[in-house]
């Protein structure tokens, strides 16, 4: 699978709109085939950075970057962020979430 980490760093004034900001591009991301989630998390030490976890089928990265939402959202997001996104992208094996060995939940 291609496993990827964005961090969004939101200018102040849009960071409690930011969900409802990129609303349309995640349930439409989510809708496409071959994604294997796509979950935001806010930072817990900076209210204006989202945390962007998403994952897809190994050939399923390539149709998602050339979707239509995808170019809108690239085109339409850059007003609302402070500086460009950071990311990591990385294909490893897999197709979903491991039990962490180290802890145990009875």
């Amino acid at each position: 699978m291609i496993f990827i980490v964005v961090k969004f760093k939101v200018k102040p004034e849009f960071a409690d709109q930011w969900p409802e900001l990129v609303r349309e591009f995640t349930e439409a991301t989510r809708a496409e085939p071959g994604n294997l989630w796509f979950d935001w998390s806010r930072s817990v030490d900076d209210a204006n950075e989202y945390v962007l976890v998403e994952a897809f089928q190994d050939d399923a990265a390539g149709t998602h970057v050339n979707s239509e939402h995808f170019k809108k959202a690239m085109a339409e997001q850059p007003q609302y962020l402070q500086e460009t996104p950071r990311i990591i992208s990385r294909q490893i094996d897999g197709d979903d979430w491991d039990q962490m060995g180290e802890m145990t939940v009875a």
